[in-house]
């Protein structure tokens, strides 16, 4: 029987092709679909990454707050020329705990995924008061204020357990501690700097606006900023994947 023949009932009726597409179509969803039910979760764990700890996470309400993600991305695509300008590319892992991620849409300035520890916080603290005292050619508007306003961080805690509800893994503890480890971390040499440290691995303490005599805005965002690309060690991570 020649391969015309075979398929010349698929050829010459339309009901039955439709009907073979729609069987064929079944079967490959099912393989693809079905399996996604009995896994926990598609990313990858990567040691290093943690929750936003209670100031860095009001940093980034701010960040949400005033749009930045509709200029500045915070997604780094694994491309040659991304990847020489920005750093290692994104992994997944990394925008675990977010709600919702920053990837954005385009970029009208640069890519923030690995800005922190990257600029001192005079230099953000100066971005944010006048971009152009930094960057001559920059067309970013102003944020005079954050360093005026105080951080209003009365419903942190609040924030965190509706973050702890959608699976972000929150403890007693950090909810129980949320509104003085805003404080904590806000203050240069804190006694209780460590405390903060054991609970947000790798979390920075310092008074990130300059101003010691109140918690503001700009602490909160700048805290955030320097917070990102920082907790997973690449080195590290290329090692291993070189290994494999």
């Amino acid at each position: 029987m020649s391969l015309w023949s075979r398929h010349k009932i698929f050829e010459t009726n339309s009901i039955i092709l439709v009907l073979g597409v729609l069987i064929v179509v079944s079967i490959g969803g099912l393989v693809e679909i079905v399996p996604l039910f009995y896994l926990k979760s598609t990313i990858e764990k990567v040691e290093g990454v943690r929750p936003y700890t209670p100031l860095e996470l009001a940093g980034r309400n701010i960040y949400v707050r005033e749009g930045c993600y509709n200029c500045h991305s915070q997604m780094i695509r694994p491309l040659r020329d991304e990847v020489e300008r920005y750093g290692h590319y994104s992994l997944a892992a990394e925008s675990m705990y977010d709600r919702p991620f920053q990837w954005g849409s385009k970029r009208t300035g640069p890519d923030l995924a690995r800005v922190g520890n990257k600029y001192s916080d005079d230099w953000h603290r100066d971005h944010l008061k006048n971009p152009r005292a930094v960057v001559p050619g920059s067309i970013m508007p102003s944020y005079p204020w954050l360093e005026q306003n105080e951080l209003d961080a009365s419903r942190i805690a609040e924030d965190m357990k509706i973050q702890a509800t959608l699976g972000v893994p929150y403890s007693e503890e950090m909810l129980k501690k949320a509104d003085s480890d805003v404080r904590i971390q806000a203050t240069a040499d804190d006694p209780n700097a460590e405390d903060l440290a054991t609970r947000y691995p790798k979390a920075q303490s310092r008074s990130f606006d300059g101003n010691t005599q109140k918690v503001t805005e700009a602490d909160a965002l700048i805290a955030y900023l320097q917070m990102l690309g920082t907790q997973v060690d690449f080195k590290l991570y290329d090692n291993k994947a070189n290994v494999r």
